[in-house]
């Protein structure tokens, strides 16, 4: 716990200590054991660690962001923090209409029966847009920033009255960073590919019970967009430090969720291949585009070419593949083309530091029953009605991690035996939120 000296080099300190400890035991508290009222025992002994000095002295620090959808438009409120989980309730999303329409947004009239089903705001103008944004305990409004936009905020340091605080020096920063899990990395779990600093505040005492602080980060290069998955993650936070003398500085942190708009891109063609076994089963499946933006719908068709087996069902699934360690782009090439994966030593499968993570965001059941020569089975599958968090492709970020999505083309037998073929469909954002 330390030991305190007063000027005559005595123990007085440790003693005073002692008696606080006992006295907390005397009101109630009960000692400080996991057997009788811990927390009350903890927070009073926390006390008086910072009436000694060893604590933060009553300062506390609070960072807002200062941004608004109504003062820009590179801001966009969410209906709820962002994650990698699959949400058990798949109707979830239509509580929360926070789609802002982007200009110039058309709709085909496929997309615009479906729309009044799964995405209301997709077609309504901006003035029933509804702004508010889900409040997290510990996050607070949750917004999405473009890539483009400057993170303006304040910080407010609090003190209790009559107190003051003595500091080396206030900063804040800007902070872009890769996380990666312990089982992956080899001695470097973080990776910042950002940090921005600013002085707040020379060294000196804060006297005032409140003081606020402005600050604005200009022409900040966020490159990645905001990625929180199984074993690793990109994030964006603000950082306020408070350097102490011979203790500890005072760190808080404030998370900014940043997501990236990209163009379509310039070549979008079809995907089209002829599967089976032979002269048992031949299929061809065909998908309209490779590329898709996160709010699209995937068309195709399936045609059954020759069918000696009897099938009993056939299924759909939209896959997330999560790969992760050092050398993913490697992993990555070689995974895509089996025929250059036997001249890499160490790929997906014999290398212990890259871990792959496959998730089922959804899988319909397309077709019941056997299917005769030349039948066709249509395709139909909306990405907005995921109940999952979409993300665009990450392709070897940093050479530490990549995020592909998958089609996975399932039929099953009578004898429950499962021929799948998988097709990777690159995703990208077309608006925020």
């Amino acid at each position: 716990l330390g030991i305190g000296f007063d000027q005559s080099g005595n123990k007085s300190n440790l003693i005073q200590l002692c008696r606080y400890r006992d006295k907390a035991h005397d009101c109630g508290a009960g000692p400080l054991t996991p057997k009788h009222n811990q927390h009350s025992g903890n927070r009073y002994f926390q006390q008086k660690m910072s009436f000694f000095g060893l604590g933060g002295g009553g300062l506390k620090v609070q960072i807002k962001l200062v941004g608004s959808p109504e003062s820009s438009n590179g801001i966009i409120p969410l209906d709820h923090l962002p994650s990698w989980k699959v949400r058990k309730n798949p109707f979830a999303v239509l509580r929360y209409p926070h789609q802002k329409p982007d200009e110039g947004y058309e709709t085909s009239d496929t997309q615009s029966v479906v729309s009044d089903i799964t995405t209301p705001t997709m077609g309504t103008p901006a003035s029933h847009y509804d702004a508010t944004p889900h409040v997290s305990s510990r996050h607070g409004p949750i917004f999405a920033y473009s890539a483009t936009e400057d993170i303006v905020g304040e910080v407010t340091l609090l003190l209790p009255p009559g107190k003051k605080a003595d500091h080396l020096g206030i900063k804040v920063q800007f902070i872009g960073r890769i996380e990666m899990g312990p089982a992956i990395h080899e001695g470097r779990p973080r990776y910042d590919f950002v940090s921005l600093s600013k002085e707040l505040v020379p060294p000196g005492t804060l006297y005032n019970s409140k003081s606020v602080f402005p600050f604005h980060f200009r022409n900040i290069e966020k490159q990645h967009e905001s990625y929180g998955g199984r074993n690793v993650s990109v994030r964006y936070f603000i950082r306020v430090s408070v350097e102490r003398k011979f203790l500890p500085p005072i760190n808080k942190e404030h998370e900014v969720i940043v997501q990236i708009r990209s163009t379509p891109p310039e070549k979008n063609e079809p995907i089209k291949m002829e599967v089976g076994i032979e002269d048992c089963l031949h299929i061809e499946f065909e998908y309209e585009r490779r590329c898709y933006h996160l709010h699209d719908v995937i068309l195709g068709k399936i045609n059954f070419l020759l069918v000696r087996i009897k099938i009993k069902h056939m299924e759909l699934a939209v896959i997330r593949r999560e790969t992760t360690g050092e050398g993913v782009a490697m992993s990555t090439t070689a995974s895509s083309h089996p025929i250059a994966a036997a001249t890499v030593p160490n790929d997906s499968t014999g290398n212990s530091h890259i871990l792959t993570e496959t998730q089922t965001l959804i899988k319909y059941e397309i077709m019941d029953g056997a299917p005769v020569k030349g039948e066709t089975i249509p395709v139909r599958l909306y990405l907005h009605g995921i109940p999952a968090d979409l993300t665009p492709t990450y392709d070897a970020v940093n050479n530490r991690f990549s995020v592909r999505y998958f089609l996975n083309l399932v039929l099953v037998d009578e004898e429950d035996r499962r021929y799948f073929k998988q097709q990777e469909i690159i995703l990208w954002r077309k608006v925020l939120g």
